[in-house]
């Protein structure tokens, strides 16, 4: 919401607390299904052919799965009791991946959960907004599930682009004719490649996402091929197919392979991505391309890997560079690469579209975020989270040094992910669907107990590094948990001291105040009660406006508010109006642009002799009540370092007015 602010350092938190609608899930009656402005923009559902969106969703939704065979399989065999030499070996895991890809991405991902949307939208955020609707009032688990998936998608965010950059740069010390001479570059040039990646998304991807489609598209079908010439290595891979040999496998393995899950697990890393982008291509293009193409091509794949290996045990230890033709080896390493770097760049714009709606919902404080083109609402730029994930990558290469190490740490992230989706479902299909108890277990208890199979497999993992994703995501909770606690101390703090606006409008007409020529906007989270700005302004300057605005932005529960419903007009008094401006939380709040809006409804003001009014609150730390004494000052710091509200509002700076007051917490 809008809100006062405090000082010139500390912008207030009202800004970013959620809506009353976010925070209460309370239903929204005039709710209605809107169209996306990449729609709008030519990248929509009606514009764009379906099989563009398909080929586009290959290239945004598929990249991250798409990776994975390049270590996947050599990960899994690896942990095998005979370390991938035995046949059962071989063909038990190729059964696991192939059915975690049809029971974990297939059944649970493309068939179910991609009907639990929020408006066409999906992810962790957008599930939790469309669960807290759902419950009908504020819930404090559900908003802790959602700061625990989205902390774990950050998580994710980092590890992602080490590892598939990583794992494809490492193909190198394979190369034929050099004998391992440039296995002491592979890190520098994948730190290199991750830096320059990093270092362009200031300058957006528009330019070249419609080629991103294409090229991972190109990178399936090799996929696919490689595996095809490799099958007939050993057609009797395909008996894989059967799930017997997995359990066969499972039990021949014993503890070990429960262990050995956690790396299987890493084949279908990225299948979240199917549900968070969806708001992008639509539910249609992403199923097709899954089951029609991607699905396919891996099943190929790692068919083939399994084959090569049944016939050439040597190749267990990189089966996916050694089923690549020599002839062909560098074009595929390259293509290979370039498919790691379109993969990082899906995540890397995930996390910043993940900020904006955390921002929205009011986990985290007012962050800059830059758009970095006009006609795609998905071309964002998020400063402060690009140079955060880029130390994050550049950390993890010094530290982990191999993607073996790293595929260590990568599991935990993505499945706890998965199981917080999973879990916010449970609320949707019974409060929203009116599922019975029944119905909703069948369903689902089967569901959250394959995620906390894959979930315990690779928490077995935290002492090879599987800990770095846990400490990174609890820190991001504790984070978002202080920002929201500490907003809801500050608003609550302000409501109980501030005068309700109604009996300031009596006051000011039992004893009216000096009159000043024009309109004064007041932004505020509350508005029911008189702004601290208004309040300073009678007391210091004793004069009050012709025309007076008492402005709130609230947050809905939805992705997109049409511009139809942009703006709500309440007249309180002759020289007083409320309006209220609702965006979703996928949307950037721009003020002077919804004021059009207001105009056209009636509201008449000049724009030109219109000052905005903004309050500042200092916030002072307080050890006798709120929150605990370093929650205060974890919370200050977050106020401090939030951007400007004049910035993020998109305010005309020179017409803004800014009045201080203190407070504690």
């Amino acid at each position: 919401m809008a809100g006062d602010t405090p000082d010139s350092k500390a912008p207030s938190p009202e800004p970013e607390a959620p809506s009353t609608a976010a925070c209460n899930g309370a239903p929204d009656p005039n709710s209605t299904e809107t169209v996306h402005p990449a729609i709008e923009g030519g990248h929509g559902h009606g514009r764009a052919g379906f099989l563009a969106l398909a080929v586009g969703a290959i290239g945004v939704v598929f990249g991250d799965i798409g990776t994975s065979p390049l270590y996947a399989m050599r990960e899994a065999l690896h942990h095998s009791r005979s370390g991938g030499s035995a046949e059962l070996a071989v063909l038990g895991v190729v059964s696991l991946v192939f059915w975690a890809l049809i029971l974990v991405v297939t059944l649970k991902y493309v068939v179910f959960l991609m009907k639990v949307d929020n408006k066409g939208e999906g992810g962790t955020l957008a599930l939790t907004a469309l669960a807290q609707r759902a419950v009908g009032q504020r819930s404090a688990i559900i908003l802790f599930l959602g700061m625990a998936g989205a902390a774990l998608f950050y998580g994710d965010g980092i590890i992602t682009p080490a590892v598939s950059v990583l794992s494809a740069v490492e193909g190198l010390r394979d190369a034929p004719g050099l004998n391992g001479r440039l296995d002491p570059f592979v890190l520098p040039i994948a730190a290199g490649i991750l830096i320059g990646l990093f270092m362009i998304q200031s300058r957006g991807t528009a330019s070249v996402a419609k080629w991103f489609g294409p090229i991972t598209a190109v990178w399936f079908l090799t996929l696919a091929g490689l595996g095809l010439f490799h099958i007939f290595d050993d057609i009797s891979i395909l008996r894989a197919l059967s799930p017997h040999y997995g359990v066969l496998f499972l039990i021949d393995n014993g503890f070990l392979g429960f262990v050995i899950l956690g790396s299987v697990f890493l084949a279908v890393t990225g299948a979240e991505a199917l549900y968070a982008d969806m708001g992008h291509f639509g539910k249609a293009p992403i199923r097709a391309g899954w089951l029609v193409f991607v699905l396919p091509c891996l099943t190929l794949n790692y068919l083939g890997q399994g084959a090569m290996v049944l016939a050439h045990r040597e190749a267990r230890e990189n089966p996916f560079f050694a089923m690549i033709p020599e002839m062909i080896y560098w074009p595929v390493l390259i293509l290979a690469t370039v498919a790691t770097i379109i993969a990082s760049q899906a995540v890397i714009t995930g996390a910043f579209s993940l900020t904006q709606q955390a921002v929205q919902l009011g986990l985290l404080p007012r962050i800059t975020i830059r758009r970095t083109s006009e006609t795609q609402a998905g071309q964002i730029f998020v400063p402060s989270v690009n140079s955060l994930l880029l130390v994050g990558v550049l950390i993890l290469l010094l530290f982990f040094q191999t993607s073996s190490a790293l595929a260590a740490a990568y599991g935990i992230a993505v499945t706890g992910a998965m199981f917080v989706d999973t879990l916010l479902a449970w609320f949707i299909v019974r409060k929203l669907w009116k599922w019975s108890w029944a119905l909703s277990a069948v369903v689902l208890v089967p569901l959250a107990a394959l995620d906390l199979v894959f979930l315990s497999s690779n928490a077995l993992k935290i002492p090879q590094g599987a800990w770095m994703p846990i400490v990174l995501g609890g820190g991001l909770v504790v984070l978002m948990w202080t920002w929201t606690r500490g907003t809801g101390i500050l608003t609550e703090k302000s409501r109980r001291d501030s005068l309700p606006l109604t009996d300031l409008i009596a006051m000011l007409q039992t004893r009216p105040p000096h009159r000043a020529a024009g309109t004064a906007i007041f932004l505020t989270s509350d508005p029911e009660v008189a702004p601290v700005a208004l309040m300073h302004n009678l007391k210091h300057n004793k004069v009050l406006h012709e025309k007076n605005i008492i402005l709130t932005v609230q947050t809905a529960d939805r992705p997109r508010v049409p511009e139809s419903q942009r703006a709500e007009i309440q007249v309180v008094s002759p020289d007083f109006k409320k309006v209220i401006l609702h965006y979703g939380f996928m949307e950037s709040p721009n003020i002077p642009r919804a004021l059009s809006v207001c105009r056209r409804m009636g509201l008449k003001f000049d724009i030109m002799s219109t000052s905005f009014f903004l309050g500042r609150r200092s916030v002072v730390p307080s050890s006798h009540h709120g929150m605990p004494l370093w929650q205060d000052k974890l919370y200050i710091f977050l106020m401090r370092n939030a951007a400007n509200p004049t910035d993020f509002f998109h305010i005309p700076p020179g017409r803004v007015v800014e009045m201080g007051t203190q407070v504690s917490v």
